[in-house]
C-alpha cells in the first residue's frame, strides 16, 4: 500500500472558518464569492467550491453555528493555508 500511495500526489487539506455576526447574510456572501471568482472553475453544491491551478477552497456555511467552513487543498500544508486565508481575506473584503 506505502508504494502504491507513493506514486500519487500528495495532498493537504486545511481548515479554517469566518465568525459570522448575526446581520450577516450568508447566501448573499457566498454569492458575493461566487460573482468574485467567476472567471474560476466553480461548484456550488453544497456551498462554494472554487478549483484552482493547483488546489481547491469550499465555503459552506454550518448549520450548527453561525460560522462558514472553509476548506482548502493544496500540494502542501502551508500552500493549503495560504490558499484558505487568501479566500478568508477576500471574503472579509466583500463583506
Amino acid at each position: 500500500m506505502s508504494q502504491l500511495k507513493q506514486t500519487y500526489p500528495q495532498y493537504c487539506i486545511a481548515k479554517t472558518k469566518l465568525e459570522l455576526k448575526p446581520e450577516m447574510d450568508v447566501d448573499a456572501i457566498l454569492r458575493a464569492v461566487e460573482q468574485h471568482y467567476q472567471g474560476e472553475q466553480m461548484t456550488t453544491i453544497d456551498g462554494v467550491k472554487i478549483d484552482f491551478a493547483d488546489g481547491w477552497v469550499h465555503l459552506r456555511k454550518s448549520n450548527t453555528e453561525p460560522i462558514i467552513r472553509i476548506y482548502s487543498e493544496a500540494h502542501t500544508m502551508q500552500e493549503a493555508e495560504r490558499l484558505g486565508e487568501d479566500v478568508k481575506q477576500i471574503v472579509m473584503s466583500l463583506i
